[in-house]
């Protein structure tokens, strides 16, 4: 696998993972005890914890890249013959 073709292959899986990992532990304002702060919707969340968030995402991310890259480079899959002939 390339350089390019792996940093492609990671920030794909980032942003695919960041999506998945961004609901976990959401509680909105409205569920919150207290006022809802001005100029923001009842469904805004309370603390999003953003930093940790990207954290866990990148973890993720290299742990599912290094699998990636493992399955491309031992040719556990061979790729090109499946879409050849697909």
């Amino acid at each position: 696998m390339s350089i390019v073709g792996s940093i492609v292959i990671f920030c794909i899986t980032w942003m695919v993972v960041l999506f998945m990992v961004l609901p976990w532990g959401v509680r909105p304002q409205g569920e919150q005890e207290g006022e809802i702060e001005p100029g923001t919707v009842e469904s805004a969340p309370v603390h999003p914890r953003i930093w940790t968030k990207f954290a866990i995402t990148t973890l993720i991310t290299c742990l599912v890249f290094i699998i990636i890259w493992t399955v491309v480079d031992l040719d556990l899959f061979d790729f090109r013959a499946y879409f050849q002939n697909g």
